[in-house]
């Protein structure tokens, strides 16, 4: 009988072991699908519709070709993305862990201080609204998530996708990724539009300049609160100047 006994609890304490790796791998594939939907080109926030002051760049002859295209966007990457918008992003994220209202809100206030053009401002009120209102149709957020998000006026876009990012369960590295992903690959849509370039050089310069991402990843996250700058001259002068542009495609 004792040996009977020990062979259910022992059937019974693996099928529990089977139930938890299963539950953690739907979990886990679940959470894979919702990083693929926020880097999916499909995601309706308007991403496609912006340049960042590359279609100045363009249209001034600092970008001519796939050669000066990549420099620059891999220039913004490891200056402007490395030292700003990801290490937002992290502290953000971290926030919204940790359901912390008080540093949501202020990190939502430093980064709309970082924005230094009323193009890339009013870009990130468009694209977060688009992102909290595809998030409220999908019923995706808990209300008191959007209790926070909500008292909040005019949410800027990173503070909408970490708190998205952190409701899906994607951990913050794979967050970070995607987030640099996609708008690297927002930056080769707008260049192959606007110099133009074919498809190929736009996945070259795809390729290239994405070797990068986990350089600036780790950079953003040993970056400390006093080392963050959004200090990048050409990129703000080109937004800028996007702003009086005669003849534009994109609208920053």
């Amino acid at each position: 009988m004792a040996v009977d006994i020990t062979i259910i609890m022992t059937m019974i304490t693996t099928m529990i072991i089977i139930h938890i790796i299963t539950i953690i791998n739907m979990k886990t594939t679940a959470a894979f699908s919702r990083l693929l939907q926020l880097a999916s080109p499909a995601l309706p926030i308007g991403a496609y519709s912006y340049s960042q002051g590359f279609e100045w760049a363009i249209e001034s002859g600092d970008v001519t070709d796939k050669p000066t295209a990549q420099r620059w966007i891999s220039d913004v990457l490891l200056t402007y993305y490395a030292q700003f918008e990801l290490p937002v992003m992290k502290r953000l994220f971290e926030a919204w862990q940790n359901m912390d209202e008080s540093a949501i809100q202020h990190w939502d206030s430093f980064y709309k201080a970082g924005r230094d053009s009323a193009e890339t401002w009013l870009e990130s009120r468009q694209m977060g609204y688009s992102l909290l209102r595809l998030q409220q149709d999908l019923d995706a957020w808990p209300q008191a998530k959007l209790d926070v998000i909500t008292a909040i006026d005019e949410p800027s876009f990173p503070t909408v996708y970490a708190g998205t990012a952190v409701n899906w369960q994607i951990s913050l590295a794979e967050t970070l990724h995607v987030y640099a992903w996609s708008w690297i690959e927002n930056q080769v849509s707008a260049a192959m539009k606007a110099i133009p370039l074919g498809q190929v050089a736009g996945q070259q310069i795809l390729v290239a300049v994405s070797e990068n991402i986990t350089v600036v990843i780790e950079q953003a996250m040993q970056c400390a609160d006093d080392e963050m700058s959004n200090f990048c001259p050409a990129l703000s002068i080109a937004s800028c100047r996007h702003e009086t542009q005669y003849s534009r495609l994109f609208r920053s």
